[in-house]
């Protein structure tokens, strides 16, 4: 029997300390020459080419690399697709989970935590018209133009402070709770997903999304991309919201109709947007909303990018994901465990290395 084939398509490991691991440990490695980086401009004409007798299917989650049905069938023992990213979504997940393969992801603290705190920063940028102020400021100007922020808590004085909505209250949902306590804001988040503990834990008014977009003075997005969640925020949404209010998007671009995000600032029927993803990464150039100036607030899906954050932290939870599945043991952080008891009865115990 020869060894595993572990196919890699984008190496993020930079050391290479866990690549030569994996061969340590019995594995045929086959790696694409991408560099780590996954949004030059070659990446376009690259596809995912696994061989048909891979064992493992190793990477991150962008659209344009999709591990399809047609990828997944091209190897019929594959036990793993394991992902570098939190995110997953680029994976056929029904096709995966049909197979009996697993496909893993990587929630580092670093990533999910980070999203959470740039999403604060954004927030507060935005409220408190940072970029206005600094501007001015460095132009010549001095008190005279009224850079008026917005106060966030509750106050003595009968203020009652701003409301903010979240949507999706998973980790980086409630991780923003969290950061969010001491500011005495009232906060609500729709999530039909969770129980009503985890909104008494993190003091979080459970309410319907019409409600949210309806009441919330900053309208933050942070769920799954899914077909339900795909086009969450559209027209119709936007149209709920209040003329002072902001939306941020951290989480994936398809959730957010930018056109008419676009049509919603053009026209001040909402004052301004964050925006760490686009549907189509990179942007095109010409894309409308980069005409608004500090209307919106925009960054390059870098949210994440912190020291000691990015995909770093993912380097050994990949590994490790690996070497269990090729051990014939099921592996942490597995996203579809509806997948788990099929792949026990073709592999739970049966090691290759």
């Amino acid at each position: 029997m020869g060894k595993p084939k572990v196919y890699i398509y984008v190496p993020v490991d930079q050391s290479g300390e866990t690549y030569k691991q994996m061969e340590e440990a019995g594995c045929e490695l086959q790696m694409e020459k991408r560099g780590g980086d996954i949004y030059d401009k070659g990446s376009k004409d690259f596809a995912i080419k696994p061989d048909a007798d891979s064992k493992v299917i190793a990477g991150v989650a962008a659209k344009r690399f999709p591990i399809t049905k047609e990828i997944i069938e091209k190897a019929p023992e594959l036990r793993l697709i394991a992902m570098y990213t939190v995110g997953y979504d680029s994976v056929d997940m029904d096709a995966a989970t049909d197979k009996g393969i697993l496909v893993t992801h990587c929630p580092t603290e670093a990533n999910w935590g980070g999203v959470a705190e740039g999403t604060m920063a954004n927030m507060l940028a935005l409220l408190k018209r940072v970029r206005e102020r600094d501007r001015y400021v460095k132009q010549g100007g001095w008190r005279e133009e009224p850079f008026v922020g917005t106060y966030l808590g509750r106050r003595a004085d009968g203020y009652p402070g701003i409301t903010i909505g979240i949507i999706g209250l998973g980790r980086i949902g409630t991780r923003l709770t969290d950061l969010l306590a001491p500011w005495r804001v009232r906060i609500i988040a729709c999530d039909p997903y969770i129980g009503d503990w985890k909104f008494i834990h993190h003091d979080v008014e459970p309410v319907d999304l019409e409600t949210l977009l309806k009441t919330s003075d900053v309208v933050t997005v942070h769920c799954d991309l899914t077909e339900e969640t795909r086009g969450i925020i559209g027209a119709e949404q936007i149209a709920m919201m209040k003329p002072n209010a902001i939306l941020i998007n951290a989480a994936r671009g398809p959730m957010v109709d930018v056109d008419a995000l676009y049509e919603a600032l053009k026209q001040g029927r909402i004052a301004g947007a964050a925006l760490d993803v686009f549907p189509e990464e990179p942007p095109d150039s010409n894309l409308p909303l980069f005409g608004l100036g500090d209307d919106v607030l925009l960054s390059s899906h870098t949210i994440t990018l912190n020291h000691g954050g990015g995909l770093i932290p993912s380097i050994p939870w990949v590994k490790n994901a690996v070497l269990a599945a090729l051990k014939g043991k099921v592996p942490d952080h597995v996203h579809n465990v509806d997948a788990i008891p099929a792949w026990e009865k073709r592999f739970g115990g049966k090691s290759l290395i």
